[in-house]
């Protein structure tokens, strides 16, 4: 049995300001389940100075929280810790880090945050791994089964600067991704707005369509095969599943996509014996946000990317 076993009353500073108290709750509360965290705020047991307060509630620099004696039973504790083991391997996939921020090469399959029936996720993995860490955010997201450099945030005041530098575009995501056919050189751009639904199973299924967001991805021929083409892909604007609906808009669609994917495609490349959707995020450029320096970080590709690229060059050969 895990304990939180006394109240805690615990002073905001200015880097913990900001972020909503659910969210805070959950770092700070290691291996506490999230109906857990929602449950004792809606009781009333949370309370900012001396106030209830709801889950979205935002944290100011000088806020006194109270948090109330949280009880863990060992059967939830249990079932966390098998998916552990998926999680540890994260830390050889670190490429940076320092006191602000940490950049990891993501695996494919592994899903940043928990949610849509999993609960576990890498930034969970994470605080697990980590349990001194007092801050620790995703500052943007990956597709679960894309690959690649990913950026979190170990201050509050470093998340807010990243995501300043999203918001005013000065931050550089380059992709390569794997498309069927012969990309034409003359296709650079793909403007093209995107509306997201939701199915009824959950499912998120992106589209184009006049009625969606305006978004718009840059295309940079890397290298021919004989019926597939590698492609660099520099999304301006971040849409949910954007080079991927993008690629297919264009006739192009990405290598073992299971969502916008092409089955003949895909079959073609069984010699390769890639499983895997082949959307690599290859680097990441942004300025630091405490020494602003400009830091350009790159993700090497995994063993089943690398072998499907070096099977493709022996059949153009």
């Amino acid at each position: 049995m895990k304990s939180f076993n006394q109240v805690q009353f615990v002073t905001i500073d200015g880097d913990e300001a900001g972020q909503r108290i659910d969210n805070f709750l959950l770092a700070r509360l290691k291996g506490v389940p999230k109906s857990m965290i929602y449950r004792i705020i809606r009781k009333g047991e949370v309370r900012a100075n001396k106030g209830r307060i709801k889950p979205e509630y935002k944290l100011n620099a000088g806020d006194i929280i109270r948090i109330p004696p949280v009880r863990v039973s060992e059967k939830e504790e249990i079932a966390v810790s098998p998916k552990l083991g998926k999680v540890a391997a994260l830390t050889e996939c670190i490429l940076y880090e320092d006191e602000h921020l940490m950049l990891i090469n993501k695996p494919s399959g592994t899903a940043v945050h928990g949610g849509s029936g999993l609960s576990f996720g890498v930034i969970e993995g994470l605080r697990a791994l980590r349990p001194e860490a007092r801050f620790l955010e995703l500052v943007h997201r990956l597709d679960r089964d894309t690959s690649g450099v990913l950026l979190i945030a170990k201050k509050r005041s470093a998340l807010r600067a990243l995501h300043e530098q999203l918001r005013l575009k000065q931050m550089q995501k380059d992709y390569l991704a794997l498309v069927r056919g012969e990309w034409q050189s003359h296709t650079k751009v793909i403007q093209a707005p995107l509306l997201k639904n939701i199915l009824q199973s959950g499912e998120r299924v992106v589209k184009v369509s006049s009625e969606g967001k305006p978004s718009e991805t840059r295309f940079k021929i890397e290298e021919r095969f004989e019926f597939a083409t590698l492609v660099k892909a520099s999304p301006v604007t971040g849409r949910t599943h954007q080079i991927r609906v993008h690629a297919l808009h264009a006739g192009h669609p990405i290598a073992f996509d299971d969502r916008y994917g092409d089955r003949e495609f895909d079959a073609q490349l069984a010699s390769t014996k890639l499983n895997r959707l082949f959307l690599h995020a290859s680097s990441l450029t942004f300025t630091h946000p405490s020494t602003g320096e400009q830091m350009r970080i790159e993700a090497p590709m995994d063993n089943k990317l690398r072998q499907c690229l070096l099977m493709l060059r022996k059949t153009k050969s």
